[in-house]
């Protein structure tokens, strides 16, 4: 049985957390990954419980449940072939490089995505929490085509708006709670600076190469395969990322949950018994299954 983690209320108070480097993590023989957890960022990685920096190329986990929180799937432009999506609430279509597929899981769904053949998927699997008044919420979906992501491109950036708003630039809305994801591109020597709202963290990750973080008079320096957590308290904080030699950050902002949850395998609960209440029902077929 997966082992069960008990998380306390994060703390509101600004700051930024220390650069942290993703575990190794490898499953079979097509699924290798750098997974980042939220109680190694301070509370300041809420609201996201998890995020697995991944490149899988064969079929790994089969279908499987979730409920409690939205399981979100951000593929980059350089992955290569189809992402097959299936899941309970009837979808069943590939998604391609630079798409983007949120499933707001909410009372429960099962879900499914396994690379076409010879595919090689580059991604990020991300987990975010849902408050335990929306725990019970029936599932959501929404599938961003990259080709329908606004793009934010100047001297020395280039800026998919993946989700959400970035800096006046409109993207898609998620049918969860509100969180702008952001994949930005800095070529040797170029710089971009985005504004975080108040009462908002962000997360972001050294996707490719090294990068610098700078907020107010604090730079701290992402090598690739490292993140950090920030939070500007309650006034707008400007986030500067700028790289010597070029690099890919992927940027995760969104409004504290601030609640205590019990995360379990898929399932990310307010206790214990609300786990175990779900994983009864999903034997029991509740949550629904594939076609």
């Amino acid at each position: 049985m997966t082992s069960h983690r008990q998380t306390p209320v994060p703390s509101a108070r600004p700051g930024i957390s220390m650069s942290v480097k993703g575990q190794p993590l490898s499953m079979g023989q097509g699924f290798e990954a750098l997974t980042f957890r939220q109680d190694r960022f301070g509370g300041l990685m809420d609201p996201l419980v998890m995020v697995d920096h991944f490149v899988m190329t064969e079929p790994t986990f089969g279908a499987h449940p979730h409920a409690g929180l939205s399981a979100v799937s951000v593929l980059f432009e350089d992955s290569e072939g189809l992402f097959h999506n299936r899941d309970s609430l009837g979808n069943d279509f590939t998604i391609a490089p630079g798409d983007l597929y949120w499933l707001k899981a909410g009372r429960g769904a099962v879900h499914d995505e396994t690379p076409l053949p010879g595919a090689r998927i580059h991604a990020l699997q991300v987990f975010v929490n849902l408050p335990a008044a929306r725990k019970a919420d029936a599932p959501a979906s929404l599938h961003v085509p990259a080709g329908q992501m606004p793009v934010i491109e100047g001297d020395g950036y280039r800026v998919r708006v993946v989700l959400g708003a970035c800096n006046g630039t409109e993207g898609a809305v998620s049918p969860a709670l509100p969180m702008t994801i952001l994949d930005i591109g800095l070529t040797g020597g170029g710089s971009f600076t985005h504004h975080v709202p108040a009462s908002q963290a962000a997360w972001l990750l050294a996707v490719r190469g090294d990068a610098e973080v700078h907020t107010g008079d604090t730079g701290t320096l992402i090598r690739q395969g490292t993140a950090l957590a920030v939070h500007g308290g309650n006034e707008a904080l400007p986030i500067r990322i700028q790289s010597v030699a070029g690099a890919q950050v992927a940027m995760l902002q969104g409004a504290p949950v601030r609640e205590p949850f019990v995360h379990q395998g898929p399932f990310v609960m307010s206790t214990l018994d609300e786990i175990e209440a779900v994983k009864a029902a999903h034997a029991a077929g509740e949550l629904g299954a594939l076609e």
